[in-house]
């Protein structure tokens, strides 16, 4: 670890996880740990740390402010990166210059940066966990050791392995009655709250059928073309972490997830198997230099449902191609709009047939515009459990929402039907080791005698995605 101001803080290495088999490892890191209840609020405001400092984690800040339920305050930051670091710092001081007190000094660098930050905080305050998910487990075990409140990004995990682990890492932040918010936003879109509840009433029959779309052109993955000479292969897939699957589980698991999980909340239940198709088509940038990523271009996703029924997921992320982000449920009374033009687009509608008409229009949600935000609204709803001490914890739904979606990614990327209970027991953990890293450690992902990284081979890897 590092500071924006020193380099010769070193923190002491933690115990070992037994990372190499699919036992639940966060078990052992908590064990012996006494768990006591806390509570946060108390003293009239809440410190905050942020752990990843990214565009999420940076408006995940601006969020919790804007939320207004108790005063906060950024106190701690910690990322692997000095440039993004002071980014963020430098944009959310400029922004809300009341709510930051982060001097250099608490300012942290390094993979052990987020204890750092962490130590800065009392127990019943809240950290930001916003880093490639792939170390979720690692920063949320140490979250429930401190006794804090959380809030973390989505996807939660991109592998069985882990993803057991995070499951029983919830029983733990459950136990202490720690309040854990998930960023899976759609849950707290005031219009898809309402959709639900008229689904559950029956308003559109039974669901019969469930579409999602999200196509675009090239995202955030795309940032770079090839490996600067002097940056070690760990800091450029951290850098691009979208374009590997060890880090983020891609742009399947990093960008469709939202979709997946609001029509399965639609629905009331998982899926629980899914077959599907992909491909990669245009690897190159303009001037015909070929890019680094494990991504497909093209992604096509049925998910079943116990009852039989199906969820449709299309995914695309082209130049040059129609642009849809939509969601769709059909029921044996009609049909509704779920999302449209983006994350938890309005308005939701209900149409009593299956063509959108104007005329067929049964209902079209209408949200206060100061309830509009479902970012600022996931925030309003675990800082208000926090300081009123009410139960909240979204981590179990968090995991599932991932196992579902990275089912549908395994499934594309092996070219075999995958059910959820083979997506949670699975024993290839993407990248054992990760409390252990430094910066001087190997990456995850190693290139081939070609240089190139290597990518899904349907068919030909059955059983594992690289």
């Amino acid at each position: 670890m590092q500071t924006e101001s020193s380099t010769d803080k070193r923190w002491p290495n933690r115990r070992e996880f037994l990372i190499q088999t699919g036992r639940l490892a966060a078990v052992s890191a908590l064990a012996g740990v006494s768990l006591p209840h806390v509570h946060g609020g108390e003293g009239g405001g809440l410190r905050l740390a942020l752990v990843g400092c990214g565009g999420r984690g940076t408006g995940a800040v601006g969020d919790a402010i804007h939320a207004g339920v108790v005063p906060v305050k950024l106190v701690a930051m910690a990322d692997v990166f000095r440039d993004r670091l002071q980014s963020s710092y430098e944009s959310l001081k400029s922004q809300f210059a009341d709510h930051v007190d982060v001097p250099e000094d608490r300012r942290f660098l390094g993979f052990d940066a987020y204890k750092y930050a962490m130590d800065c905080l009392r127990p019943g305050d809240v950290v930001i966990l916003t880093t490639p998910p792939a170390f979720r487990w690692v920063h949320f075990t140490y979250a429930i050791q401190k006794g804090l409140n959380v809030f973390m990004e989505k996807p939660v995990t991109v592998d069985g392995p882990t993803s057991r682990r995070m499951l029983e890492l919830a029983k733990q932040s459950e136990a202490r009655g720690l309040k854990c918010g998930v960023g899976l936003m759609s849950r707290h879109s005031r219009a898809l709250q309402e959709l639900a509840q008229r689904v559950r009433d029956g308003q559109l029959g039974e669901i019969i059928l469930q579409r999602g779309y999200r196509m675009h052109g090239p995202a955030g993955y795309f940032a770079s073309v090839a490996k600067p000479p002097d940056m070690s292969h760990l800091l450029y897939q951290l850098r691009r972490f979208h374009s590997f699957i060890w880090a983020s589980g891609g742009c399947f698991s990093d960008f469709y997830i939202h979709i997946i999980d609001h029509l399965a909340w639609m629905k009331g239940t998982w899926p629980e198997r899914a077959q599907a198709v992909g491909g990669r088509h245009y690897k190159t940038d303009p001037e015909g230099r070929p890019y680094v990523d494990q991504n497909f271009d093209v992604y096509s996703v049925e998910y079943t449902y116990p009852d039989g029924t199906k969820m449709l997921f299309d995914g695309r992320c082209m130049t040059g191609c129609r642009d849809l982000y939509a969601s769709y449920l059909h029921g044996t009374n009609g049909m509704a709009v779920v999302s449209s033009s983006g994350d938890c687009g309005l308005p939701s509608r209900i149409f009593k047939s299956h063509r959108m008409r104007r005329s067929d229009l049964v209902w079209e949600s209408q949200v206060p515009e100061n309830e509009s935000n479902p970012y600022v609204n996931e925030w309003r709803a675990l800082l208000t459990a926090i300081v009123k001490d009410q139960p909240f914890n979204e981590v179990e739904r968090g995991v599932m929402a991932s196992v579902v979606t990275s089912m549908g990614r395994m499934a594309a990327h092996t070219g075999q039907e995958v059910t959820l209970d083979e997506m949670l027991n699975h024993d290839h953990e993407m990248a054992p080791g990760l409390d252990r890293l430094t910066y001087d450690s190997p990456a995850p992902l190693q290139p081939g005698p070609d240089g190139r990284y290597p990518v899904p081979e349907p068919g030909r890897k059955r059983n594992r995605e690289y």
